[in-house]
This record gives C-alpha cells, sequence and structure tokens, in this order.
C-alpha cells in the first residue's frame, strides 16, 4: 500500500472519535444556562461535568475509534486499543512524576497500534497446546505486551516530545496571523485528497497545552477553547465565514449560471447543500462541484481560506466548534467566544465576493459545473439509495474488485484491487461530485452526507450472496421509465417490467449473458433467456413490425450471447420516419420471479454501458454469472 493511501485510512480512522463532539459541546452549553437562578443548579452541574468528561477521556475515545477504523470495525481491535491506554495510564500514573499523561496522540498511536496488529494477527494459528490464545486473542496478548513496553519508553521520552510539540505551538504562534494563514491554505487543499482530519488533529487536538482549575491538563485549540482558555480558539475562528457564507454562497452561483432547462433540478440539489453547509459546515459535495472542473479556482478558494483566518486573528476573534464550522456550532458556542460578532459581517463580504467571482470565473471560462452541461449534474436519488447501491457496487468493478469500503462524513473511502475497474462516467451519473484515486488501490468517491447510508447498503451487499442480474445498456440514447414508452401496452406493463431507450444509433447490443429464444421474422425484436432464467424482450421503436427490411440481425435463435454483443443493426433513419416512435423497451416478460429492482438514473447512455438496470430474484437456485 503506498504512503498516500496510508494516509488516508489514519485520516479517515481519526475523524471517528471526534463524532461524539457535538454531544459534548451541548451539555457545556446546557451546563452554562443559568440552572442555579431557576432553582435546579444540579443540572447544569451534571452537564457540565458530563460535558468535560468527554474531554477529558478524549485520549481513550482516539484509542478505541482509530483502532475501530483500521480494522474495518473489528471489536476485538476496540478492545485492545482500550487495554492498551488503560495500562499506558497505569504504568506513567504510578512511576511517572505526574508530567506524563494520556494524550489524543497517545491514544492515536495506542489505536494505530492495535489495529495494524489486529490485521496482521487476526488469522494467526499457534501450536495445538497453545491454540486458546491465537487468532484474535492474540492480538489483545501482543497489544497488551507492546502498550506496557511503550509506556516505559514514553516515561524517558515523553518529556522530549512534548517540548517539541510545545516548541512547534510558540512558533506557529509566533507567526501570528500568517501562521493562520498557513494552516488556512493547508486545511482547504488536504481536503482534496480527504487528508485534513490529519493536520486538524494536530492543530485542534495536540498544540498548546492549558491547565483547567482543577488542575486537568488539556491540550489542542479545540479542548484548550471548551475548557475556557483565552489564547484558545484561533484555529477555528476563521473558518466560520467559509463555511457559513462563502461556500453556500459557490452554491447559489452554480445554481444561476446552470442551464435553464437543468436549473430546476440543479437548484432542487445546491439549495440542499448550501443548506446543509451553513447549518453543519459540511462543504464538500458543492467544493467537489468545481474541483476537478477548474482547481485553479479551488487554488484561489484556498488562498481566500487562509486570508480569512489571518483577518479572524487580526481582529482578535476567538470561537470554537465541536462538529465543523456551521450556524449550529457558531450559536451553542457562542458564550465562550471573543469578538465572535464580526464574523457575521466579514461572512457575508466574503459571501458576496465569492457569488460574483465564481459567476463570472463560470461564464468566463465556461467551467462545466453542476448543470451547465447534462452529463455533470448531481442527481437526486438518495431516497432510493437501497436501489441504487447493487448499481453503485457494480460500478466501482463488482464485489471481487472491493477490498475494504468505509465512510467518512462526505465521501466512501474504498480500497479496491483495481481501481481501473471503476467506471467513472458511471459513478458521476449516480450523484457523485468526484472520484479521487490515490493510487495503491485507495479511492475516494465523494456522495454528500449520504455516504455512510450507501457504504451501510454496499456492506449488506458484499456480505450477502443474491441471486442478482446486472442489465447493461442496449444502445446508445437516452434512458427512459417504462411508464414514458408511447404505447400503452407496454407503459401499462403488460408484455412485462423493465425500462426503454431512446436510440441514437443503429445497433441493438445484448444487455446480459443469456441464448437467443426467440427472434421475430422482421427481426425488429426478440428474446434472450439469461442463465438465471429470466426472459428479457428487446422491442427496436414501436409499430416496427411491418417495416421489413430494414433490420439486420447477427444473430439466430440458439447462439449464446453476452454484454456489449451485436445483435440487429437498423436503419435509424427510416424508423425516425415511419415509425410511431423510435422508443426501445427493455422488458423482462417474467417478471414474477423478480424481488427487487434498481435503475440507473433516467439520462444519457453509452451502447453496453454498465450498469443501467439491476434485479434480485426470489429464489437462490440459479445459475450465476461470472
Amino acid at each position: 500500500m503506498n504512503w498516500l493511501g496510508s494516509l488516508q485510512q489514519l485520516g479517515r480512522a481519526v475523524m471517528l472519535p471526534t463524532m461524539v463532539l457535538p454531544a459534548a459541546a451541548i451539555l457545556l452549553s446546557v451546563g452554562s444556562l443559568p440552572w442555579d437562578a431557576w432553582g435546579i443548579k444540579v443540572v447544569g452541574e451534571v452537564s457540565t461535568v458530563a460535558g468535560h468528561g468527554i474531554f477529558y477521556f478524549l485520549p481513550y475515545l482516539f484509542a478505541v475509534g482509530v483502532a475501530l477504523g483500521l480494522s474495518n470495525q473489528a471489536g476485538q481491535a476496540g478492545l485492545a486499543a482500550l487495554a492498551g491506554i488503560v495500562i499506558y495510564d497505569q504504568v506513567t500514573r504510578n512511576f511517572g512524576d505526574g508530567t506524563v499523561q494520556p494524550a489524543s496522540l497517545i491514544g492515536i498511536i495506542l489505536g494505530a497500534l492495535a489495529g495494524v496488529m489486529h490485521n496482521r494477527f487476526k488469522s494467526i494459528k499457534l501450536p495445538e497446546i497453545l491454540q486458546f490464545f491465537g487468532g484474535s486473542r492474540f492480538v489483545l496478548l501482543i497489544v497488551g505486551l507492546c502498550s506496557a513496553l511503550f509506556s516505559c519508553f514514553m516515561l524517558w521520552i515523553a518529556p522530549i516530545l512534548q517540548h517539541g510539540l510545545n516548541a512547534v505551538a510558540t512558533w506557529e504562534y509566533s507567526l501570528g496571523g500568517f501562521g493562520l494563514f498557513i494552516y488556512g491554505v493547508l486545511y482547504r487543499v488536504l481536503v482534496a485528497f480527504g487528508l485534513h482530519h490529519l493536520l486538524n488533529n494536530v492543530f485542534w487536538f495536540q498544540l498548546g497545552t492549558f491547565e483547567t482549575p482543577d488542575g486537568n491538563i488539556v491540550q489542542g485549540d479545540l479542548p484548550r477553547f471548551f475548557a475556557g482558555d483565552p489564547s484558545a480558539g484561533f484555529f477555528m475562528a476563521g473558518l466560520f465565514p467559509i463555511m457559513m457564507f462563502a461556500i453556500p454562497a459557490i452554491a447559489f452561483a452554480i445554481i444561476q449560471e446552470a442551464r435553464e432547462d437543468l436549473k430546476p433540478k440543479i437548484k432542487k440539489t445546491f439549495l440542499t447543500s448550501a443548506l446543509v453547509c451553513f447549518l453543519t459546515g459540511v462543504s464538500e459535495q458543492i467544493e467537489f462541484a468545481f474541483l476537478f472542473a477548474a482547481p485553479y479556482l479551488f487554488i484561489v478558494h484556498a488562498v481566500m481560506s487562509g486570508v480569512a483566518m489571518w483577518i479572524s486573528y487580526w481582529l482578535d476573534i476567538r470561537h470554537g466548534f465541536s462538529y465543523s464550522a456551521g450556524i449550529i456550532d457558531y450559536i451553542l458556542n457562542f458564550h465562550l467566544s471573543e469578538n465572535a460578532w464580526k464574523l457575521i459581517p466579514i461572512g457575508i463580504l466574503y459571501g458576496l465576493v465569492y457569488y460574483f467571482l465564481f459567476r463570472w470565473a463560470i461564464r468566463t471560462f465556461k467551467i462545466p459545473t453542476p448543470g451547465r452541461e447534462e452529463g455533470s449534474m448531481l442527481e437526486d436519488w438518495v431516497g432510493n439509495i437501497p436501489y441504487q447501491a447493487p448499481l453503485i457496487l457494480e460500478a466501482l468493478g463488482g464485489k471481487s474488485n472491493i477490498v475494504q469500503v468505509e465512510a467518512c462524513i462526505t465521501r466512501l473511502r474504498l480500497t479496491v484491487h483495481d481501481d481501473r475497474l471503476i467506471d467513472t462516467g458511471a459513478m458521476k451519473s449516480m450523484g457523485s461530485a468526484g472520484l479521487i484515486k490515490l493510487g495503491g488501490g485507495n479511492v475516494q468517491v465523494v456522495f454528500g452526507t449520504y455516504s455512510e447510508l450507501i457504504r451501510e447498503e454496499i456492506a449488506k451487499l458484499l456480505e450477502r450472496d443474491l441471486p442478482q442480474v446486472l442489465f447493461c445498456a442496449p444502445v446508445q440514447g437516452k434512458m427512459l421509465p417504462i411508464e414514458e414508452v408511447p404505447d400503452q401496452i407496454f407503459a401499462a406493463k403488460l408484455v412485462g417490467d423493465g425500462v426503454a431507450f431512446v436510440p441514437e444509433r443503429g445497433e441493438l447490443v445484448s444487455p446480459v449473458f443469456g441464448t437467443i429464444m426467440h427472434l421475430y421474422p422482421t427481426m425488429h425484436a426478440l428474446g434472450i433467456s439469461t442463465r438465471e432464467g429470466l426472459e428479457v424482450l428487446l422491442h427496436i421503436g414501436i409499430d416496427t413490425s411491418q417495416l421489413k427490411g430494414h433490420f439486420e440481425a447477427f444473430v439466430q435463435e440458439g447462439d449464446t450471447v453476452e454484454p456489449g454483443q451485436l445483435l440487429i443493426k437498423f436503419d435509424l433513419a427510416v424508423l425516425r420516419e415511419q415509425a410511431a416512435s423510435l422508443t426501445t423497451p427493455m422488458v423482462i416478460t417474467n417478471p414474477d420471479r423478480v424481488k427487487s429492482w434498481s435503475f440507473a438514473p433516467f439520462k444519457q447512455v453509452k451502447k453496453g454501458q454498465a450498469s443501467v438496470m439491476s434485479v434480485v430474484l426470489y429464489d437462490r437456485n440459479v445459475g450465476g454469472v461470472e
């Protein structure tokens, strides 16, 4: 595995434990309310203690979370990491001088140790007399022993490491606004590779030290901010104008520059994305809409993000968040901030600059943002995720190509055997805002905030051996729902259920593996029996049975065919003039065999494109297709 792919896995794993931080922020906000005046002081006390408790045990959360993230959610790895940091805590507590304590960095190290050890030794076989300690039990044993040795080593090296971190923090703070500018630019650039969590972990959870009034030591800009450190919050404040105003303004610019015929759907999609970004600070679905189409514009975006960090520092603004820089965190944590009201006028100014800049750039340089060309449009099919998942899995190269699939907030993070098998065009047509290949089979696919739901559905498919049949496009043209066929027999599904196509070229190819069971004398239609027992009818045009001499078959009854194989050539110009319609249905005439249907977005398809339709059968006693 290449180093970039390894960093991707670590970045994904580091992100997992931070998901608990919003709970801490809410508890602390609740605890700050005047419960004493209301006569129920205990409510505020409990909320405050609970909120600070999450930050106190943050190293433990990082240990378990990183271990789970690196081991594909293996419970043994999480338990081993928890045992490891408990050992570390006890050894350093009893044999140290009190200066060495569990920290987020230690949690990450021990979590990574547990995750790597689990992946390496989870299937280890020992001699029969010792096999009780084999397999996953060996992971617990080896991580416990390594943690004890690591703890002893840290008693010696920890003061040196802490001195180094303090030096880095001192150097960063000495740079003032320029240091914040560098951080802002790096943060935005690393978003493109999904590695920004690694950068944030250093600044948010490791740099800087603050001792609370009760004697606890907290590290990092984020925990120090919530602990009341008057010098914390600078590394988060400058992100609010970007997340709340600038990036939503990009969404509005994309909407305004979309074609009029596509603007309604683009408006629906990107208004939702803008609202999500404003509320929660999740921005990647918007950013990936122009990242690949105009990378130079993304560079400008990164620089302006750095400038926002510099401005917030110059105006002495301190603010923080537990999740991201959206309006929810802005309001929840406002009582802990300093000069945070200034972020609103800064954000409004940034929003106006971004809106007019992006509209000008999109129009001037003809940037193919969503809605400028139909092929780049993000589809709104999230309500059908369980039915689209089989097609997404097929576009990823199928079950056999998947090594590991995980998800963070906005993207699938995959390891595949061969990233060349991924159909980038199909992924884009099914809602992906972008696809990044990091090498070594490590891939990221941006699906927005529904990525975790997609991961869950793909995981279910990987675990089950479903009797499933995948269909390729039989023609090049536009795909339509069967209900839109201009013929009541097909539209009412009296012949069968399926989809239809409006061909743009006079070639019909096989959508499946199967056998030609019937070829009509005029050759305007044929039937295919798949290996799974499905009967598929392909009918070229509507009312074409009388148009003799305009069809040429390249197969005959009894021939076996495979997806993409040429079946019939037809005179498209003659059919356009003489047929009732060019619409070509592809229907399954025995739909009683089908348990569920999945359809790709109804839009332009290429001849032989996989997969435009997927069906799951009721019974398992069917022949599979390799």
